[in-house]
């Protein structure tokens, strides 16, 4: 994209560079997002069953996608630049009013605003405004302009949906029949901004910057498994609140071998290849494709593996940990055993599929370790929860020591010339500096 506004906007709207990183400003906005995966989580801790599960997932997906705006923005313009940091300051504002609803966002608190039309209207607030610059930036080019048009339909599309959801299902049934309408009809806006979003996106959207995409990805899964390290430590059934007893601090350590464990299986390697790859694909169509299949559709489920795992610490180390229980707890059962082992093997799962889709490499560890998760899971629903929690612990680390010692070469050659690369780049910034400062 060329920046043909002319000099008199250049000014405003400065757009982006093959070599530009995430800058401060965009982590600002990621703390935001810090807090949305935190209410994701409390939405179905607070009433722990498959519908609020479900619900949760909806609103994670409609979450990711807000976010995804914010990276494709920061990666044709830059976002500390120009009006961008006002234009910011507004979606974050947005963002957090849009999480502030999230526990209304199906039925209306008492004594609340209508929450399923007030997260509709915030979702839209969020969205309309990283459209209205990227079609700023459009402008110039009568055909993408006219896809910017499409796409920009997509929200008020999703947004209708939502509104719709939220009021016409209690008027017109009762029960599950309007759980099941309401449902229906959020699943429907997830679908038309993430089918037709990337159907018309294909022609549209284009990666300035390969570096910033794969940074700004990775640490969205940084902040997802701080939310697992939070869920461990904070909130209202905190370790920090339990008697300093044996279970309780084994279950800590436990749950920070999991997340250490889920940290390696993504940034030992995958992280460093799947952008290395981004790097060498230079004509914009595949580069898009390749960012949109393995971070836009592949990082999702990493990140909602990451969250489930976090839902499950959430309540189960209090629980277990009660004076009136078993000394390791009382049993999983299956809806926690779903949640803690099916989160951790669709997020080792994801990655697997990244590997395969961008390195061209088949991950038998991983596959492997996703395997006897599921396995172990089918009679983890009958033991205690702390003993559960160990098991899984034992399988990611497993898992995780398998898959390094079977990479060899391919892992040392991959981190090698990443670390090359931060070479070249430490020692081109320190010339600039000893030439201009």
């Amino acid at each position: 994209m060329g920046n043909s506004g002319g000099t008199r906007w250049a000014s405003l709207i400065r757009l982006g560079a093959p070599g530009s990183r995430v800058t401060r400003l965009e982590l600002f906005y990621d703390l935001v997002f810090t807090f949305a995966f935190l209410t994701v989580t409390g939405l179905t801790a607070s009433r722990p069953n498959w519908v609020n599960l479900f619900r949760a997932l909806l609103v994670l997906a409609l979450l990711w996608w807000s976010w995804q705006g914010f990276a494709a923005l920061g990666n044709i313009v830059r976002s500390d630049q120009g009006v961008l940091p006002e234009v910011g300051f507004v979606m974050v504002a947005a963002t957090f009013l849009l999480v502030l609803s999230i526990p209304g966002a199906f039925v209306t608190e008492p004594g609340g605003l209508n929450g399923p039309l007030v997260f509709a209207i915030c979702y839209f607030l969020v969205r309309a405004p990283q459209l209205a610059v990227l079609g700023w930036v459009a402008r110039p080019d009568p055909v993408r302009l006219r896809l910017w048009l499409k796409l920009a339909a997509l929200p008020v599309i999703a947004t209708a949906l939502l509104v719709i959801a939220g009021q016409v299902p209690p008027r017109v049934a009762s029960g599950a029949l309007a759980t099941g309408l309401q449902l229906g009809l959020w699943t429907a806006a997830v679908l038309v901004e993430y089918v037709a979003g990337i159907i018309l996106g294909g022609g549209y959207w284009a990666v300035i910057s390969a570096g910033h995409w794969a940074e700004r990805h990775g640490l969205m899964i940084l902040v997802a498994l701080g939310e697992s390290i939070i869920a461990l430590g904070l909130g209202p059934k905190a370790i920090s609140t339990l008697p300093l007893t044996g279970p309780v601090m084994t279950t800590a350590v436990l749950g920070i071998a999991i997340a250490a464990a889920l940290w390696w299986a993504y940034f030992d390697t995958l992280v460093y290849g799947v952008e290395q790859r981004m790097h060498g694909t230079r004509e914009p169509a595949a580069r898009a494709r390749l960012a949109r299949n393995a971070y836009t559709y592949l990082h999702l489920p990493m990140v909602a593996g990451i969250i489930f795992f976090a839902l499950g610490l959430k309540d189960l180390l209090h629980e277990a940990a009660l004076p009136h229980t078993p000394a390791w707890g009382e049993q999983l059962g299956s809806f926690w055993v779903a949640v803690l082992y099916g989160g951790v093997a669709v997020y080792l799962l994801s990655l697997a599929a990244c590997a395969l889709l961008v390195l061209r490499t088949l991950r038998w560890p991983l596959l492997v370790g996703v395997a006897v998760i599921l396995l172990v899971a089918l009679g983890a629903a009958w033991l205690p929860e702390l003993v559960a929690v160990a098991v899984l612990a034992v399988l990611c680390v497993a898992t995780m020591v398998a898959e390094t010692l079977n990479e060899g070469g391919r892992r040392r050659q991959i981190r090698q010339l990443a670390l090359a690369e931060q070479f070249a780049v430490e020692e081109e910034q320190n010339r600039w500096r000893r030439q201009h400062l």
